[in-house]
């Protein structure tokens, strides 16, 4: 290939898609190695670029292999081709259905060539569409032939990626290709004539997309962790990062190379690791690590493609954290030989002295951990192993010494001698000794302590029902200061029942109340109470003792019947009643018990008879042949074995009822059975219905006399009574003549409320007045004609001597008004209309107007 720049071609580099050839810098185009190419047709895509300006050229290059002679097995050598098969061969247009013509002049169709793989490079810049090869029949100097392709990329998806003009057969590429999206393609290639008839059988076509280094490198993680211990050899394997490429990685374009860009710290060396370029390997490459002095190191590693070419590949960094781990290499050191120390005398785990040592080991690693181990078990003059430590939280602080149960009145003063040593051996190589000493005087110092009981828990046994005042025992504690003289005084810190009292100054405990072992308060027979015991010393100190008090049972409870209530058929069969005994006490104070009948009254065991089952059950049934239904109280005599046996006379209440065939009570049994006759349940059905009678009769009472208070009968014409013609017009003025009259004036007001908040003396005429209410004559139920008149006259006078009834300057409605009025015509009203008017159009009007016709109608009135 030849290439110009225009610079002298100076630097410049030329490279293949393809491992199998490479370029020279003159441009020659060779085989790396010995292949063999399985395609009539190859494809490479040459690239040219320079270092310096990071141009690119790229150029196609298309091989046509040629096939090797039949007659000799190799081409004749020095043979070259003639210019026409050179034409022929670097011609674009494929005969997939050529013809082929036989010596006598016969055509015979041969069969279908294989169409070599089309290489299409990715990411190309066009223009679009494209051309990639022609395809063509040689039947198209015949007729009129039409192509087409299908497949994925053509008629299915990705749609229309390749196409093909169906007259010159030129297939096209229509856009850029992704070779990490899909890396070949597989068209099927048609030829029809112009009716649609196929022409030539189908022709497979293979696109294989050319990868382009269009990828970089992608780290799995972007941060890798890995450790090595302290003090390790050259060579030692760390950790293993990986990257990977998407693009193909047959190629260079795929093929990753690591390297290491930096390290931090860079010490002791700069290079402390390197990294396999192909595996990605990080494994020491110098000694010296230390964790005393570099406890990590930050690397970072660089992944580049092109087979790890910086000029023209890609790269990408991931950073790879190394943590050197600790190694037992440092033997622990007291950091002082002698300790004195003033202690208390305590309880243990009460820390007493402190001793520093130092190690360099790191925290929870193995020489860290093993070195306290062994301080479990130290080396001291301490016959009584008293004593023993806690190990540091972290390197270079203290020892904690711990005392057990030392005792100022046993032992005034310690010296140990404590030893701190490595449980792992050191490192190889460390020559030092693996343990360290150092000499404890520790003097005690008394202190207060507390009282405390010798028998903690202390058992006692007696008998429940012992009286009030009893004395149980004598609970003391003792002083464990024999040097101070102190008093110890007594008191109850817990006693659920109340039953105890203790004596303050010597601990006598005696009976506050009777002991009873069925109460509550007692767990599995035994009663337990708690006791203090404080002593006077500074500052105070005290201690509690549990005393605990088994009772033994007596037989102070009488067995109870069971069940309380049963039911049995009133003719006797198999229904029988089982009965048992219930006793609060314990064995031997309850079974065998005794169950019989008492003697009085005789009509007991005259009716039952109870049958011994075992020594706690027995069974009660009928000794006659009918007992009528009902409720009968048997009582039963119960007796348990204790010593002195005890009894007691329990009732069971037993159901006798009528029963079927199977034994069972019927339900009219059980009523009869639950205390009801026939001539109760009809009595309580009478009153039941009494009761209903009256209600009905109640408001039957009650419609009558709502509907005789809004129904009363008029002794005079409906046609006559003014008001109800009044009321039913809801007439509020006169004629036009009256608009101006407040009619107002004659309605009575519906509240009293601006009544009773007016100032005395000052009140309307119109306004009710407040008074007593005089008593009306009461109507007769039936009156006498006689007594209408009467009637009237007496409602008339109590009307005009009642300050609160009407008129106040309104109506006075009356029930019965009789023919005539004495309040005079209605044009008293004294309309304000003034001159003659005709009324008489109101007589047209109908009889509910005849009234006004009659009034107006009439002519003037003075």
């Amino acid at each position: 290939v030849k290439f110009n720049n225009c610079a002298g071609n100076k630097g410049v580099h030329f490279e293949t898609n393809s491992p199998d050839f490479k370029v020279r810098a003159d441009g020659t185009l060779f085989a790396a190695h010995h292949l063999q190419v399985p395609s009539k047709q190859l494809i490479l895509l040459v690239t040219a670029w320079d270092p310096q300006t990071l141009a690119r050229w790229e150029a196609m290059v298309r091989f046509l292999v040629a096939e090797k002679s039949q007659h000799n097995g190799h081409k004749p050598k020095g043979r070259k081709a003639q210019p026409g098969e050179l034409v022929q061969q670097q011609s674009d247009t494929l005969l997939p259905w050529r013809q082929h013509q036989s010596a006598n002049g016969l055509r015979r169709q041969k069969r279908d060539w294989v169409i070599p793989p089309i290489n299409v490079p990715e990411n190309s810049r066009g223009p679009f569409p494209q051309q990639l090869v022609r395809i063509r029949s040689d039947k198209d100097k015949e007729i009129h032939i039409r192509y087409s392709i299908t497949g994925v990329g053509a008629d299915q998806p990705p749609m229309e990626v390749f196409s093909i003009d169906p007259v010159s057969g030129r297939m096209y590429v229509t856009r850029p290709m992704d070779r990490e999206e899909r890396a070949s393609y597989h068209l099927r290639a048609h030829a029809v004539d112009m009716n649609g008839n196929k022409v030539e059988n189908p022709i497979d076509l293979y696109i294989y997309v050319i990868d382009m280094n269009d990828n970089r490198p992608e780290f799995i993680n972007q941060v890798y962790n890995g450790s090595v211990d302290e003090g390790s050899k050259p060579g030692t394997y760390v950790m293993t990062v990986t990257a990977n490429d998407a693009d193909d990685g047959t190629t260079a374009n795929g093929m990753v190379r690591y390297r290491i860009v930096t390290q931090t710290p860079q010490s002791p060396s700069q290079n402390m690791f390197t990294i396999n370029s192909e595996t990605g390997d990080i494994v020491t490459v110098a000694a010296g690590l230390d964790r005393e002095k570099v406890q990590q190191y930050i690397v970072i590693v660089q992944a580049t493609d092109m087979e790890g070419n910086l000029n023209y590949g890609l790269s990408n960094t991931a950073t790879a954290i190394i943590t050197v781990t600790d190694v037992n290499d440092n033997p622990p050191e007291f950091t002082t030989s002698t300790v004195i120390c003033m202690g208390q005398c305590s309880p243990p785990s009460a820390g007493l002295s402190w001793l520093h040592i130092t190690s360099s080991p790191e925290p929870n690693g193995m020489g860290w951990s093993r070195i306290w181990g062994e301080m479990g078990r130290p080396t001291t003059i301490c016959t009584h192993s008293c004593f023993s430590f806690s190990p540091p939280k972290g390197p270079r602080e203290k020892i904690q010494h711990f005392a057990a149960a030392v005792d100022y009145e046993m032992n005034r003063a310690f010296m140990l001698t404590v030893m701190v040593s490595n449980q792992a051996p050191l490192a190889s190589g460390i020559q030092m000794s693996f343990q360290s000493t150092a000499g404890v005087t520790i003097s005690v110092t008394d202190v207060n302590e507390a009282p405390y009981f010798p028998t903690n828990h202390k058992l006692i046994r007696l008998e429940e029902g012992v009286p009030t005042g009893t004395v149980l025992t004598t609970f003391s504690a003792v002083d464990p200061d024999r040097f101070m003289q102190q008093a110890v005084r007594y008191s109850k810190l817990s006693d659920p029942a109340n039953w105890l009292n203790i004596n303050a100054t010597n601990g006598q405990i005696t009976t506050a109340a009777v002991l009873d072992r069925e109460s509550d308060y007692i767990k599995n027979n035994v009663y337990e109470a708690t006791f203090l015991a404080a002593d006077n010393g500074i500052p105070p100190a005290s201690g509690t003792g549990t005393l605990q008090i088994y009772l033994i049972d007596i037989n102070d409870n009488a067995p109870e019947l069971l069940p309380k209530e049963a039911q049995i058929c009133e003719k006797p069969n198999l229904n029988v009643i089982n009965i048992t005994a219930a006793d609060a006490d314990i064995d031997p104070n309850v079974g065998p018990f005794v169950f019989e009948l008492p003697s009085v009254p005789s009509a007991v065991r005259k009716n039952w008879t109870i049958t011994r089952l075992n020594g706690d059950y027995a069974q009660l049934s009928l000794r006659i042949m009918y007992l009528e239904a009902g409720v009968y109280d048997v009582p039963i005599i119960v007796t348990d074995s204790g010593n002195p046996p005890l009894y007691n006379t329990s009732v069971i209440k037993v159901k006798v009822c009528p029963c079927d065939e199977n034994g069972d009570c019927t339900t009219i049994g059980a009523v009869a059975a639950a205390g009801l006759g026939t001539g109760a349940i009809i009595a309580i059905l009478i009153c039941i219905i009494i009761l209903l009678t009256m209600v009905l009769l109640f408001v039957v009472w009650m419609k009558r006399r709502e509907k005789e208070r809004h129904t009363k009968q008029l002794l005079i014409d409906p046609e006559d009574d003014v008001r109800d013609n009044i009321l039913k017009y809801d007439e509020e003025g006169g004629g036009e003549e009256d608009q101006d009259y407040d009619l107002s004036q004659l309605q009575q007001p519906e509240t009293m409320d601006h009544v009773l908040n007016k100032t005395p003396g000052v009140r309307r005429v119109d306004e009710r007045p407040i008074g007593a209410e005089p008593q009306y004559p009461i109507r007769p139920v039936i009156p006498h004609p006689g007594d209408i008149g009467d009637f009237i006259n007496e409602g008339l006078r109590a009307a005009d001597n009642d300050p609160t009834a009407p008129p106040y300057d309104s109506l006075l409605v009356f029930d019965y008004e009789g023919s005539g009025s004495t309040a005079g015509s209605v044009s008293s009203l004294n309309s304000s209309s003034s001159g003659d008017q005709d009324y008489d159009y109101l007589n047209d009007w109908g009889p509910r107007f005849k009234k006004l016709a009659d009034m107006y109608g009439g002519g003037e009135e003075d």
